[in-house]
């Protein structure tokens, strides 16, 4: 019999996207798996019921059927203690674990027996680019997240030559210049603001500039393994908070993009550095959610520090969630190659670098050895 995919409607609040969109569902529907969508799944992301059954999935209100009868069952968030529940021993769960941030999800995974990979453990290798998720999501969280300083700021962005005389254009300073970073950078330019940006990786200046903004730079090389900065020692950070305090209070907007995965957010712009900033400025701290860059963040508020709005927003993707979704929905049609063998079956076999990188949970054991250790009572050996 083919593989039942199953796509539950995301229960976590404020979560408007979904794992599968028709597109992608058409796909696989006619390459000869079966999938079955909860009614209501896509209605948050705007992809109706109707779109579903038209690209041939079978749209169920039966919640529990769901996810009780399908082999693989694809989410965006990690599931609930009630999904884990509906699920059979032995089923797959895909999705954004973030397991660090879920360790009781994961013990009820593990001990359910279910075979979870977790999408935020996918290696950072060129074989897996159609598969990273935190990339294409990271590209939806760095464009939102100048939409909002520019809402906010009350300045325009470009230079406005008009009857009442020239506008200079706002200056737009990006920290961080990852995915979401770079994404940020090229948003700004797009309406019109002088933009800067910094990062301690050397090698991010070349795209920095590529993008025609100016990169900050210090004569540090902290270049880390898969793509990431390495942690910054104390010396290191001195040079860094110097350089930046001089950009952080000439910037209009401050976007910062910057993390070190499996640890808190490294801190770049501390309150002393707040105080400097212009009445009216706008900072928006991507890296809320892991303990933000800013000193004053505070996750999933706006707060007013001195005439500076600090912005700390939780899953912006999720406020962009037809196209985060789209994007989502293809790293898991690629992820799914993996999984199903030719004839539509499950694979038994999970040697392939990716799956083996990706694998968290399987057969009662917590795979991936540092959630494991973080599930690890303490004081045990």
């Amino acid at each position: 019999m083919p593989v039942r995919i199953a796509v539950p409607t995301e229960v976590s609040p404020g979560e408007k996207r979904v794992s599968l969109t028709p597109d992608v569902v058409k796909g696989l529907v006619k390459s000869g798996v079966e999938v079955a969508v909860e009614s209501g799944a896509g209605a948050g992301s705007r992809y109706p019921d109707d779109a579903y059954s038209t690209a041939g999935a079978m749209v169920t209100t039966d919640r529990a059927a769901l996810f009780g009868s399908s082999q693989v069952v694809l989410k965006v968030q990690p599931p609930t203690p009630q999904e884990v529940a509906m699920m059979k021993p032995g089923t797959v769960l895909v999705a954004l674990v973030n397991a660090s941030r879920n360790l009781d999800s994961v013990a009820k995974m593990r001990d359910a027996k279910i075979t979870t990979f977790a999408l935020e453990l996918l290696p950072r290798i060129t074989r897996a680019q159609s598969m990273d998720v935190l990339s294409s999501q990271a590209t939806v969280a760095g464009y939102r997240c100048v939409l909002i300083g520019a809402n906010l700021c009350p300045k325009f962005l470009p230079m406005l030559t008009t009857a009442a005389g020239t506008i200079r254009p706002s200056k737009v300073l990006v920290l961080g210049a990852g995915v979401a970073g770079l994404m940020a950078i090229a948003t700004g330019k797009r309406l019109g603001a002088i933009v800067e940006a910094y990062d301690v990786r050397r090698a991010a200046g070349e795209q920095v500039r590529s993008l025609g903004a100016k990169f900050l730079e210090l004569q540090i090389n902290a270049e880390g393994t898969g793509g990431y900065a390495r942690e910054l020692t104390d010396d290191e950070k001195k040079q860094e908070q110097a350089m930046l305090a001089k950009a952080v209070g000439e910037a209009d907007i401050i976007v910062t993009t910057a993390a070190v995965p499996g640890r808190k957010a490294p801190l770049l712009v501390r309150k002393e550095m707040v105080s400097t900033m212009r009445p009216g400025a706008v900072l928006v701290d991507l890296a809320a959610e892991s303990g933000g860059n800013c000193e004053l963040t505070k996750p999933g508020e706006t707060v007013d520090v001195g005439g500076v709005s600090i912005v700390g927003p939780l899953n912006l993707p999720s406020q962009l969630p037809f196209h985060a979704s789209q994007m989502y929905a293809k790293n898991l049609e690629s992820f799914l190659t993996l999984l199903l063998t030719k004839d539509h079956t499950l694979v038994t076999d999970y040697s392939d670098e990716i799956l083996a990188a990706s694998l968290l949970t399987k057969d009662g054991v917590v795979t991936h050895k540092p959630t494991a250790d973080l599930l690890q009572p303490k004081g045990a050996a």
